[in-house]
C-alpha cells in the first residue's frame, strides 16, 4: 500500500484497488494539471500487476464539475479531454467512477467513460454546454445515448439541465446509489466490482439501432422551444452519430464542437455567463451584510406578493402589511397562487408549499413589522406614498433594520430623506413576476451604508437571484428603466413615422428578443408609465419630440392586460392590434402634418438597438452602472434581451463603435435633440477599443 502524487491527481494503493482521488479545489476543474495527472494515474495503475480494479474519485464539495474557466479563450493544452477520456475507457482494468455533488459538462464525460459510475446521493448531473453555445465536447453526446436511449439523451443534452442521483440512475447513466465518503464509496465500489454486484463494460462498445423518428422530434421540439439557438440544434446533429462506432461518433462530435466554438452566439452567450459572476463584485464586497433572519413587505399587490412569495421560497418568515383586510385577503389569494404555480413547476413540494404559507404573517399594522431585519415597500409608485410610508417605517423598525424600497424611477436619497436613518436605506426593484424574474437592481444612494448595500446582495443570492448594483441618481430609472425609458421613445417614433407598432415587435421579437416594446408595455401596464410621464411633464425639454399615442390610450382607459385593451386586445374582443391606435396613429399624423413611410424589419432593429445602446453608454459614463457588463446582466436577465447576444453593450462591440456613430449621425439628422452621440461611444470610435476594455 502506498500513496503516489501526481500535481492534483493523486494515487492510494489499498490492497488491489488503486484509489484515484482530484484535488483541485474549489470545484475540481478539468484544468490541465487534472486532466495529465488523471492520464498518468491510470497509466500507473493499469501497469501495476498489484492492481486489478481501479476506482477515481474527488476530494472536497464535488467530483469534476466541468471546465476550468481559467483556461477560456486560451489556446487549449494537451492532453485533451477527449484524449483523457478515450484513455480511461481503453484501460485493460476495470475502472469504477465515484461521483458526488455536481459533476456537470467534462466531469460527466469522465465519469461515463469509465466501466460503471456509483453515485452518492444528492449528486446532480448534467452537460450543460448549450448554455454558453456549444456541445459537450468529451464524447457525452455519443456515450449518454448508449447508456441511456435516445429520447432521454437528447432531452438531456438540449436542455443542458441537471439530473438528480436517483433519475439518472433509473435513466441508467449511474450503476448504484452510494453511502458514505467519496473514498469509502470508492473502496466499496471497488469491492463490488470483485463480488460481481457491480458490472463493468465500456460505455462505447454499446451499439445503438438508429431512431430517427426520435431525433426527428426532438428537433421540432427543439425549433419550437429554443428557436433561434444553434446549440440546442447542433448538439442533436451530434447525438445522430451515436451510431457510429465510438471513435468516429466522437472525432464527429468533436467536428462539430469546434464549428460551434467559432459561431458568435457562443460569444455572446460565454459574455452572459461571466456577466452573472462579474455584477457581485462591487465596491462594498468587504462589507459583512447584516443578518437577515426575517422580512416585511409592505403592500400586497401584484408585485408586494411576488416579493413576498420569492422571501418564502427562500425560506424566511415574511410578514406583509396592508391598509385593510381586503387587501390582506387579496395579497394572501395572490401568495398561495404563487407557491401553488411553484408546486405545478416542481420548484416546490406540497409539503413545502404548505410551511411556506405557515410562515407567512398579514397585518393591517405597520407595527407588525418591528422585529424584521429587512423590510421592502411596494406600494404605488407615488413619492408623497412612499415617504409617508417609510416614515411609518422609522417609527417602529428595529435599529440596523434595512429598508428598501421597490421603486423603480424615484429618488431613494427623496425617500430615504423621510427618515432619521438614511444610511439603512436602499433601493431593491424586483421585477415582474418577482417570483419567478431573477434580476434583481440594488438601488445605491450616497448615504446608503457599505452593510446595507451588501445585505441587499446576500438577499439575493439566497432567493437565487442576479442582483446588479445601481447608482441611485436623480435621472430616474437606476440603469435598466432609465434605458428602457429612451429607447421606448425609438419605437414610438418609428410608430408615428410610419411602422405599426405590431410590425415593429414582429421585427425586434424576430431579432431575438422575448418581447417587442408594444407588447411589453402592454403586459407591463401603460398606466405605469403615464403616472411617470404626468410626473416628469414639468421637467422636459421644449426641443423633445413627443408620441401622443401611450397617452391617448391611457386616456381611453386602455392600460394593456390588465384591461383588456392597450395596443393589443386581450381577450374578450379577440386578439391582434387594437383597431383604436391605427386611428390615433392617422389622427395624430394629420394634426402633425406627418408623412408617414416605410420602415424596413432591418431599419427596425438598427434604430432601437442604437437608441439602447446610446443611453447604455451614458450610464456607464455617468457611473449609475459600475462597469459595461452589469448593463447587459441587467437586460439579458430583465428586459428579455436574447441571451444569445450577450447583451447591449456586447452588442455594439460586436457592430463596432465607427458605425454605431456613423448610425447616429445619420438618425440625428431629422431629430438632433433625441440622437446624440454618447462622448464615451466617440472616443471609441475614434480612438479604438470597446466597452469589452471597461468591464
Amino acid at each position: 500500500d502506498g500513496n503516489t502524487r501526481m500535481s492534483e491527481v493523486e494515487i492510494e494503493k489499498v490492497g488491489a484497488t488503486a484509489l484515484i482521488s482530484i484535488d483541485n479545489p474549489p470545484v475540481n476543474a478539468a484544468g490541465q494539471s487534472v486532466r495529465q495527472g488523471l492520464w498518468d494515474a491510470v497509466d500507473a495503475a493499469e501497469n501495476d500487476p498489484g492492481v486489478d480494479v481501479i476506482a477515481i474519485y474527488a476530494k472536497g464539495r464535488t467530483f469534476i464539475a466541468g471546465a476550468d474557466i481559467r483556461e477560456f479563450g486560451k489556446p487549449p493544452l494537451e492532453p485533451f479531454l477527449p484524449d483523457v477520456c478515450d484513455r480511461i475507457e481503453r484501460c485493460g482494468k476495470p475502472v469504477v467512477a465515484v461521483i458526488h455533488g455536481t459533476p456537470l459538462g467534462g466531469g460527466l464525460e469522465v465519469a461515463l467513460a469509465a466501466k460503471a459510475r456509483v453515485a452518492l446521493e444528492g449528486t446532480r448531473v448534467g452537460l450543460p454546454e448549450v448554455n454558453i453555445g456549444v456541445i459537450p465536447g468529451a464524447g457525452g453526446t455519443q456515450r449518454v445515448p448508449r447508456l441511456t436511449g435516445w429520447d432521454f439523451a437528447c432531452g438531456m443534452i438540449t436542455t443542458g439541465r441537471q439530473v438528480p442521483a436517483e433519475e439518472a440512475l433509473s435513466a441508467g447513466l449511474v450503476d448504484r446509489i452510494g453511502e458514505g465518503s467519496p473514498r469509502d464509496a470508492a473502496l466499496a465500489a471497488a469491492e463490488w466490482t470483485r463480488d460481481g454486484t457491480l458490472t463493468p463494460r465500456d460505455t462505447g462498445g454499446i451499439e445503438l439501432d438508429p431512431a430517427p423518428e426520435i431525433i426527428d422530434a426532438w428537433r421540432e421540439r427543439v425549433e419550437r422551444k429554443h428557436g433561434p439557438l444553434n446549440a440546442p440544434r447542433r448538439a442533436l446533429d451530434a447525438v445522430e452519430k451515436a451510431v457510429l462506432p465510438i471513435g468516429e461518433g466522437v472525432r464527429e462530435e468533436r467536428a462539430i464542437f469546434k464549428d460551434c466554438m467559432d459561431d458568435p452566439q457562443r460569444a455572446g452567450l460565454i459574455h452572459a455567463f461571466f456577466a452573472e459572476r462579474a455584477v457581485s463584485k462591487i465596491p462594498e464586497a468587504g462589507a459583512e451584510p447584516r443578518a437577515v433572519a426575517s422580512c416585511g413587505v409592505v403592500g400586497g399587490g401584484a408585485m408586494g406578493s411576488g416579493i413576498a412569495t420569492s422571501m418564502l421560497l427562500a425560506g424566511f418568515p415574511v410578514t406583509l402589511t396592508e391598509r385593510d383586510d381586503d387587501g390582506l385577503n387579496r395579497a394572501r389569494r395572490a401568495v398561495s397562487g404563487n407557491l401553488d404555480g411553484a408546486v405545478k413547476r416542481g420548484k416546490l413540494t406540497a409539503d413545502g408549499r404548505a410551511e411556506a404559507l405557515g410562515r407567512l404573517t398579514l397585518s393591517t399594522e405597520t407595527a407588525a413589522l418591528a422585529d424584521a431585519d429587512l423590510i421592502v415597500e411596494a406600494a404605488f409608485e407615488d413619492l408623497d406614498v412612499k415617504r409617508g410610508i417609510f416614515s411609518a417605517l422609522d417609527s417602529v423598525a428595529k435599529p440596523g433594520a434595512v429598508l428598501a424600497t421597490n421603486t423603480s424611477y424615484l429618488d431613494i436619497a427623496e425617500i430615504a430623506g423621510a427618515t432619521s436613518r438614511p444610511a439603512d436605506v436602499l433601493g431593491l426593484h424586483f421585477f415582474a413576476p418577482a417570483h419567478v424574474m431573477r434580476l434583481l437592481e440594488v438601488a445605491v444612494a450616497d448615504a446608503t451604508a457599505p452593510e446595507a448595500v451588501a445585505t441587499g446582495f446576500a438577499l439575493a443570492k439566497r432567493m437565487g437571484k442576479v442582483a446588479v448594483r445601481a447608482g441611485a441618481g436623480t435621472t430616474g430609472g437606476f440603469i435598466g428603466n432609465r434605458v428602457l425609458s429612451h429607447y421606448r421613445k425609438a419605437a414610438e417614433y418609428m410608430a408615428l413615422d410610419g411602422a405599426a407598432p405590431a410590425r415593429i415587435d414582429a421585427a425586434l421579437e424576430d431579432w431575438g428578443f422575448a418581447m417587442g416594446p408594444f407588447r411589453a408595455m402592454d403586459l407591463s401596464g401603460l398606466d405605469i408609465a403615464w403616472a411617470n410621464r404626468r410626473r416628469l411633464a414639468s421637467t422636459r425639454p421644449p426641443e423633445e419630440r413627443l408620441v401622443g399615442l401611450a397617452d391617448r390610450l391611457c386616456a381611453n382607459g386602455d392600460f394593456g392586460r390588465k384591461t383588456g385593451r392597450g395596443y393589443y386586445l386581450h381577450g374578450g374582443e379577440g386578439r391582434g392590434p387594437n383597431p383604436d391606435v391605427a386611428r390615433f396613429l392617422e389622427e395624430e399624423r394629420a394634426e402633425r402634418g406627418i408623412a408617414p413611410r416605410e420602415f424596413s424589419a432591418g431599419e427596425i432593429q438598427d434604430r432601437y438597438l442604437a437608441a439602447m445602446i446610446s443611453e447604455a453608454a451614458r450610464v456607464v459614463e455617468e457611473g449609475v452602472a459600475l462597469r459595461p457588463i452589469d448593463v447587459d446582466a441587467v437586460f439579458v436577465h430583465g428586459y428579455g434581451f436574447p441571451r444569445w447576444r450577450g447583451g447591449p453593450l456586447h452588442t455594439a462591440d460586436v457592430v463596432g463603435a465607427p458605425e454605431l456613430v456613423a448610425r447616429i449621425e445619420r438618425y440625428a439628422a431629422d431629430d438632433s435633440h433625441y440622437w446624440r452621440v454618447p462622448p464615451l461611444l466617440r472616443e471609441m470610435a475614434d480612438g479604438g477599443g470597446g466597452f469589452r476594455d471597461l468591464n
